[in-house]
């Protein structure tokens, strides 16, 4: 019992003082180590192919490993936090994480670098979800929420893209294990910093926790996303079995797992979130942003790295600007929410992202600084907004006890979105760059069509060709490869556009609407009781004036909740739907 209250007490001090401000720094550097060590890899594959000799199938499960696992287990444990305690969760997330990168940075073999990537998916997956539904938690006020949500998304970016930067720092000069090592001194930190500063809370704990269910969703997942990725590598034929077999049983086990929430009395996710338009659209536009933004990443550190011949670290200094433009748009995105509403903001940001991609079109062999920065800036911002604002509405829309499942509904859009875009995005490339090789001048046939896997391997087989026929390969595979990016820039657009016709469902006003809970029926909703005599039952009829057009002995219905909106623009203004004045009564208080 005196857990409870401590923990209550808690929560009501970071949610009522300066003290929330705290936790969400807390919650942000939580997020940092998780998005960073998502990408502070990619630049050391190589380093690692030398070092450890892994086996290309070993090698894809050392860079798919923490993604696929992350994906597939922050439902299960989403879900686990609101049951269990966030707080508890995301510090059990902490120490696994911190145990895990010293495990993958001394790995000897590629088996324990693999399973200590695994243990990494499975910490970042206890710390994603418990980050955003504990922030649901501390800022009750929509107004203030919004801005912690900007700062959230802003550090996310900045995560995400400082990754390559730092790995191909720490690459020049350590050895590859050190890409890992970064983490164990802020764990280290964060650890205690989280137990003393960070609140408990908890959904409603209502029924029995839905131990099947959770372990379907997280089968449902990862055969999804396995599939995505195997149809993205483009190793396999679409229609192989290695590729449709996962991604068929994974839609099944998912498409089961809703029909069984559905019939549950105490469901993991409420179902019911979807039926709400806003919540849908917001989880739709994520899926859409991060399928553009992962896609047009992998294609552009292609570029910068292989076309334009920059180092690691030149490329990700190129790609700063996107991050600095990401985090001006989280900085400003409750002010901008406010004054123009999600529809708006999220169909903007898309819009503002299309026109940036279609601006990159005109990146061709050569270095163009000014074309790119002007390109990224536009990109980042206008991704960034669309990202702030839709899951500032999605977490806006789901029911304080469901915070858990809604983060982690989020947060696996999150990843479904990241591994399409690989797919598809690559997929339309690679349509486009293959043809370009398969008759060059002086070239065999059977060395054109190795070049025609990735520009990197047509420069393997133009050096060892060498003279005229290298030559010719080398500048033949530099012009497919621009003109599949300029190809795979303009699909990307349109999926950009088609994102901003899917905001017109949002709401057009930021509202101060009441609880989620409320309009959901959970818990919160339940009616108050109801104290102190009653006319109508106590004291028989009462008089009343009648309303002009009002019916004798009819009850007139109860009028709406009074909504409010929380914006400063000219929508703010929008009459709200206030409780028409009842008429007064004579010798009594209205009621």
């Amino acid at each position: 019992m005196s857990g409870t209250t401590t923990a209550a007490a808690r929560l009501r001090a970071a949610s009522g003082g300066a003290n929330r401000w705290v936790v969400l720094f807390v919650l942000c550097v939580s997020l940092l180590l998780v998005a960073l060590d998502a990408t502070v890899l990619h630049v050391a594959v190589p380093a690692v192919t030398e070092d450890l000799r892994p086996s290309s199938t070993a090698l894809l499960w050392i860079v798919d490993a923490y993604p696929l696992v992350c994906a597939s287990l922050l439902i299960l444990f989403g879900t686990l936090g609101d049951r269990l305690g966030r707080r508890r969760v995301l510090l059990a997330g902490y120490g696994l994480f911190g145990v895990a990168s010293a495990v993958a940075a001394f790995a000897d073999t590629p088996g324990v670098l693999i399973a200590a990537r695994a243990l990494l998916g499975v910490g970042g997956a206890m710390i994603m979800p418990a980050t955003l539904s504990i922030l649901r938690a501390v800022f009750p006020d929509r107004r203030e929420r919004a801005t912690a949500i900007g700062i959230w998304t802003a550090v996310a970016a900045v995560g995400a893209a400082t990754g390559p930067v730092l790995g191909g720092f720490l690459l020049e000069h350590f050895w590859w294990g050190s890409v890992f090592l970064i983490n164990i001194p802020l764990m280290a930190v964060i650890l205690p910093a989280g137990r003393w500063l960070l609140p408990e809370s908890r959904g409603s704990g209502d029924g029995p926790w839905d131990v099947l269910g959770a372990l379907m969703a997280a089968a449902g997942v990862m055969g999804l996303v396995l599939g995505v990725k195997r149809l993205g590598a483009g190793d396999d034929s679409p229609l192989s079995p290695a590729t449709v077999g996962p991604l068929l049983v994974g839609a099944a086990l998912l498409v089961l797992f809703v029909r069984r929430q559905r019939r549950r009395p105490h469901p993991l996710i409420d179902m019911r979130m979807f039926s709400r338009a806003a919540f849908t659209t917001s989880v739709g536009c994520i899926v859409l942003a991060m399928l553009a933004l992962v896609g047009l990443e992998l294609i552009a550190v292609q570029y910068l790295q292989l076309v334009l011949e920059l180092s690691p670290v030149e490329t990700g200094l190129r790609l700063l600007p996107l991050t600095f433009a990401a985090m001006a748009a989280g900085a400003t995105g409750s002010y901008t929410l406010r004054r123009i509403g999600p529809r708006r903001m999220v169909g903007w940001g898309f819009v503002l992202t299309a026109g940036a991609v279609l601006l990159l079109v005109l990146m061709g062999h050569h270095d163009r600084p000014l074309l790119l920065t002007t390109g990224f800036v536009l990109l980042g911002f206008g991704l960034q907004t669309t990202l702030f604002a839709a899951y500032e509405s999605m977490l806006s829309e789901a029911p304080a006890h469901s915070a858990g499942g809604a983060a982690a509904i989020g947060e696996t859009s999150y990843q479904l979105g990241a591994g399409m875009g690989i797919a598809l995005l690559g997929s339309v490339m690679n349509a486009a760059y293959a043809p370009g090789l398969s008759s060059v001048a002086g070239v065999p046939a059977s060395a054109g069509s190795a070049a025609a896997n990735s520009l990197g391997e047509a420069y393997q087989v133009a050096a060892q060709l060498g003279g005229p026929a290298g030559e010719a390969l080398r500048t033949a595979a530099r012009h497919s490869f621009v003109h599949g990016l300029h190809v795979t820039l303009v699909v990307s657009a349109a999926l950009l556009l088609a994102g901003g016709l899917m905001a017109l469902r949002l709401p057009r006003v930021m509202e101060c609407q009441p609880d989620a809970d409320a309009r959901l029926g959970g818990p919160d909703a339940r009616p108050q009781p109801r104290t102190g005599p009653q006319p109508d039952r106590d004291r028989g009829p009462e008089p009343r004036s009648a309303a002009p057009g009002s019916v004798p002995g009819v009850r007139a219905a109860r009028p709406e909740p009074r909504r409010e909106t929380c914006g400063t623009g000219p929508e703010a203004h929008v009459p709200a739907r206030r409780e028409p004045v009842e008429p007064a009564r004579t010798g009594r208080t209205a009621h």
